[in-house]
C-alpha cells in the first residue's frame, strides 16, 4: 500500500474508532467494492450489544455504544457497507452485515441475494462478535433502526431462546422501564413495546435466525427502533434499552 493509501485508510477508520471508543478492524474487501470498519469493544464474558448498521440505521451505532458503557456489554459496532445510497424513492441497497448476502431495508429476506463481499462482511462481523463475547454468547442484543410508516409508533423485539411466557415477560418489564423513565417527559411518545412470540412483529430476523448472526446465541433480543427512539428522543431510549437490557440479561425465566 502506498503512502497515501495508507493515510487515507488510517483517516477514515479513525471516525467510528473516536465515535465509538473503540479499536477498530479494517475489512479486507475484493476489489470494486466499498470499505466497511467494525468497530469492537470487549466487556463482560458472554454478553454482547451489536449494531450492524451502525451508520445507515442512523444512530443506532451511538446507541449501541451508549448501551454498552451503561451495562458493561461487549460492543461490536459495524459502519460503512452500503453498496450504494438511498434515495427519495427507496433505500439503498447494503450489506447485510450480520447474514452472508446483500439487500435493502425493509424488504423480505427472499429479496437478499449472496455475494463473496457480503459473505467476507459477514464472516468479519461474526469473528469479531465471538471475539468479544470470550466465550459462549450467552445474551445478545442487537439493534436496529427503521423508517417504516407502520411501525413508527413501536418498538419490535425478534427474540431467539425466548417462548411466548418469557416474551411476556420481557415484554412487561420493558413497559415498567419505559414507563418509569417517561415520568416527567410529558413531551416523549410513549412507544408500544412488541415482543415475539408472544406479539405479531413485522422485523422478524428470520434471515439472522437461519443463516446469521442470530444461530449463535444461548438468547437474544434483536430490537427495531423507530425514528422516534433514535433521533429526537434518542437520550431517552436509549437509556430505556439500557435499563431494559441489564436487566433482561438477569430476568427469571418463572417456573
Amino acid at each position: 500500500m502506498t503512502r497515501t493509501g495508507l493515510r487515507r485508510l488510517v483517516s477514515v477508520a479513525a471516525g467510528p474508532l473516536v465515535l465509538f471508543g473503540c479499536a477498530t478492524h479494517a475489512v479486507e474487501f475484493p476489489p470494486q467494492t466499498p470499505r466497511g470498519h467494525i468497530a469492537a469493544r470487549p466487556g463482560r464474558p458472554g454478553l454482547v450489544v451489536a449494531a450492524p448498521h451502525g451508520s445507515s440505521d442512523v444512530q443506532t451505532g451511538e446507541i449501541a455504544a451508549e448501551v454498552a458503557r451503561r451495562t458493561g456489554f461487549g460492543l461490536v459496532v459495524a459502519t460503512g457497507f452500503n453498496l450504494e445510497p438511498d434515495t427519495r424513492e427507496r433505500p439503498g441497497r447494503r450489506y447485510q452485515v450480520n447474514r452472508p448476502f446483500e439487500g435493502a431495508p425493509s424488504r423480505p429476506p427472499s429479496e437478499d441475494t449472496a455475494s463473496a463481499g457480503a459473505r467476507l462482511v459477514y464472516e468479519t462481523f461474526e469473528r469479531r462478535v465471538r471475539e468479544i463475547a470470550q466465550g459462549p454468547l450467552r445474551f445478545y442484543a442487537e439493534i436496529h433502526g427503521n423508517n417504516r410508516r407502520e411501525s413508527a409508533n413501536r418498538i419490535e423485539i425478534a427474540t431467539v431462546g425466548v417462548d411466548k411466557e418469557y416474551a411476556q415477560r420481557l415484554r412487561a418489564l420493558c413497559e415498567l422501564v419505559r414507563d418509569a423513565h417517561l415520568r416527567g417527559h410529558a413531551q416523549a411518545p410513549r412507544l408500544e413495546v412488541l415482543v415475539e412470540p408472544a406479539d405479531p412483529i413485522f422485523y422478524a430476523a428470520s434471515g439472522a435466525k437461519r443463516e446469521g448472526i442470530l444461530k449463535l446465541p444461548e438468547r437474544a433480543v434483536h430490537i427495531e427502533l423507530p425514528k422516534a427512539a433514535r433521533v429526537e428522543f434518542r437520550d431517552l431510549y436509549t437509556a430505556i434499552l439500557a435499563d431494559f437490557v441489564a436487566q433482561a440479561v438477569t430476568l427469571p425465566r418463572g417456573r
